[in-house]
């Protein structure tokens, strides 16, 4: 004890000895010999238990930590166009910068009136006569206003039919409202189109809306137009709002053609979100929008509460709304890349050839978007567990994908892999692919 001793007599060397020798004993019982008071343990919150977003989960955390490490990981694992080299339009950032000085302040909580207007007359072009102004709710991205969408809507119990495989933040937004999400099949067979019959039969009393993604992440279908007027009915007989996420609809190859669901839904209420992220390369920007269409009288209780929850974050981000006009006229950019010997079209066509070459899987062509959802054959490699599969893609060939559950899908036997990097990249990612399926069984 004696250099604790020594410790405290230096403390107290001004107390007199008869306090120096009571406080020495008090402080060393209360800190040497009873245990520092814990403070209790603060946990999520129970909504979250339910909710995964696996495009950054627990795999992507290995993969920093490889990082960390001097491992070069290519990440192939969210549809991020600005790491592999793709740049927005020069005259859509120059409309930004100009503007600046102007987007200091709160604006509308709804958004730019000059961003609104152009919304609703790039609807009107596409046969939605019904697109109005006041309609219109600009947000920091489509992701925010799925979240405000749900929230706006569902009480505890209530239902939303939702694709498989889906975007997950669907899902995840469905619960946190208190909601719970509903999947219908997207039939592999019939280039993941929506199975209606599967749709009809999920319906329930309880059911408040149905969920359309399209050109789908992450498959990149593209619904034809009797499939959408297919729901369109479903939706009508029950009495249902139509939620359509659209925010790859200029992205499309090999002459596909997108419909907006609203263009053939007439009096049916819809919700149309889309944005600039991906269209004009901007994801960083942060600015999409959310469009009411239809004959809204049975929703306008619902839109007071859109209106509250959009008051309450004040306004979305203001600069990049000073772009929606200048964008939704053109589409010059995007369609270079799309084009017959664009960089995202080469792309797609050299990983769809690799991947339909690579014993043990298959793949539908996407029509849309920039990902690939390939099958892989379990009973080959012995697959239980596909992110345990994408866990140990990671570790052996340093090539991060996503796997097919994280994406509501209901067994392990998918994965999306983004076809974002240039050739020589997207060419050594295959490589390491079939490369790392030689051998793998999972035990």
């Amino acid at each position: 004890m004696t250099r604790l001793a020594a410790r405290f007599t230096k403390k107290f060397k001004f107390v007199p000895p008869f306090d120096r020798a009571s406080l020495f004993v008090t402080e060393y019982f209360s800190s040497e010999l009873n245990p520092k008071k814990r403070m209790k343990s603060f946990l999520k919150s129970s909504k979250l238990n339910s909710v995964c977003y696996d495009i950054r989960g627990p795999v992507l955390d290995e993969a920093k930590e490889m990082e960390s490490h001097g491992e070069e990981v290519l990440k192939l694992n969210i549809g991020n166009p600005a790491p592999f080299g793709f740049r927005a339009p020069d005259e859509i950032v120059g409309r930004i910068s100009s503007n600046l000085v102007k987007a200091e302040g709160y604006i509308d909580s709804k958004g730019l009136i000059s961003a609104r207007e152009a919304v609703v007359k790039y609807y009107k072009s596409k046969g939605i006569d019904s697109a109005d102004v006041e309609n219109v709710y600009i947000g920091n991205g489509v992701s925010e206003l799925i979240v405000m969408a749900m929230q706006g809507l569902l009480n505890d119990g209530d239902e939303v039919l939702v694709p498989a495989p889906d975007y997950p933040l669907w899902t995840a937004a469905v619960v946190l409202a208190g909601g719970t999400p509903v999947h219908y099949i997207c039939d592999e067979q019939s280039e993941w189109q929506p199975d209606t019959p599967d749709i009809r039969k999920k319906i329930s009393p309880r059911t408040k809306g149905i969920v359309v993604i399209n050109p789908n992440n992450p498959t990149g279908a593209v619904y034809d137009r009797d499939t959408l007027e297919a729901i369109v009915r479903i939706a009508a007989e029950n009495e249902l709002i139509i939620f359509s996420d659209e925010i790859y609809d200029r992205i499309l190859y090999d002459g596909a053609v997108h419909t907006h669901i609203a263009s053939v839904a007439g009096d049916l209420p819809c919700v149309t979100l889309n944005g600039l992220s991906k269209s004009h390369l901007i994801t960083g920007y942060r600015v999409g929008w959310m469009v009411f269409t239809g004959d809204l009288a049975s929703v306008r209780n619902y839109m007071e509460g859109v209106n509250m929850l959009a008051s309450m974050r004040l306004c979305s981000n203001v600069p990049a709304q000073y772009a929606v006009d200048l964008a939704l006229a053109e589409d010059g950019a995007i369609r270079k890349h799309t084009s017959a010997e664009g960089r995202l079209k080469l792309q797609r066509d050299l990983g769809y050839d690799r991947l339909s070459r690579i014993p043990g899987l298959s793949c539908t062509k996407p029509k849309g978007a920039f990902y690939f959802f390939p099958k892989i054959d379990t009973k080959l490699f012995e697959i239980r567990d596909d992110e345990r599969f994408t866990l140990d893609l990671l570790k052996k060939e340093k090539v991060l994908v996503v796997q097919g559950t994280g994406f509501n899908w209901f067994n392990p036997d998918h994965f999306r892999i983004v076809f974002l990097p240039e050739i020589s990249q997207l060419t050594r990612a295959f490589d390491a692919i079939e490369h790392f399926l030689k051998d793998y069984r999972q035990s």
